[in-house]
């Protein structure tokens, strides 16, 4: 298995950022899911999330919320979630869970950290969970040695910051932009500011994410943070891709431009 702290630390080697991908378990079937998650990982991505199907994605767009609703139109569980990121984590790209915090709750905290710490993944990103009411989680998830990736936004004060940060391991999840996910033609101005104002309070690494789609957004974002994620714009590839070889080439394809975006850091920084 190979741990969030690796992936970033191997990039860090590299002289670059990481590159971080989601897709949805069970999209468009649960074995799809699982052959464009690895062809992701084929492509260059470096950490994986693996998106748990939520029947009330409130904070997603409409790309994703499609895609969602697809998954669990397929029947996945958080069982399955868990089945799919163990086969994902087999590729060697570090795997994490990405899950609004009910479906979490209703399986039973416990019972998913370990059953993922089973399975080989390794994380977990919770995006409407807030650390004052996360302490279940938190006990939980550092019991079976499974980071805990919590969310901060340009409209989060320092100590915001700091509490957020405190309660992450792994990476601290920095949102570039207000509003729902989705792939957008320029990535927020309020990114660079965040990642600082992030790194004022911890040592974790940061990534950003929401709203990148191309290899020169992701360059943009590699020349400050430690992370760049990456989800709508794969999900739309697989969306128009008329069958399942097609969305498995688009979604490689994808990955290779965003992972030689992610090595143009130095010279993005420098231009």
């Amino acid at each position: 298995m190979t741990t969030v702290a690796e992936a970033f630390a191997r990039a860090g080697e590299d002289d670059r950022a990481a590159l971080i991908g989601y897709l949805p378990a069970g999209f468009p079937t649960r074995e799809g899911s699982v052959r464009l998650m690895s062809a992701m990982v084929r492509g260059g991505v470096d950490v994986v999330e693996v998106g748990l199907p939520y029947s009330d994605p409130l904070m997603d767009g409409p790309v994703i919320q499609e895609a969602v609703g697809i998954a669990l139109r397929e029947g996945t569980t958080p069982a399955d979630v868990v089945e799919i990121a163990g086969e994902v984590a087999r590729t060697g790209a570090a795997t994490l869970v990405m899950s609004y915090w009910n479906p979490i709750e209703r399986f039973g905290a416990a019972r998913f950290a370990d059953s993922l710490a089973a399975a080989g993944g390794c994380g977990v990103i919770t995006p409407d969970l807030t650390p004052e009411e996360a302490q279940e989680w938190q006990e939980a998830a550092e019991a079976c040695d499974i980071d805990r990736i919590f969310l901060v936004a340009p409209s989060s004060t320092d100590e915001r910051i700091r509490r957020v940060a405190d309660s992450c391991s792994g990476f601290v999840y920095a949102a570039s932009t207000m509003g729902v996910t989705g792939a957008r033609a320029t990535v927020s101005d309020a990114a660079e500011d965040l990642v600082a104002r992030v790194r004022r309070a911890t040592a974790l690494p940061v990534a950003v994410g929401l709203g990148v789609s191309t290899g020169d957004q992701a360059a943009q974002i590699a020349a400050y943070a430690d992370g760049v994620i990456v989800g709508s714009a794969f999900i739309r590839l697989v969306l128009e891709a008329p069958d399942l070889p097609a969305a498995e080439a688009a979604v490689e394809g994808l990955a290779r431009e965003l992972s030689a975006g992610v090595r143009r850091r130095r010279d993005t920084a420098l231009s």
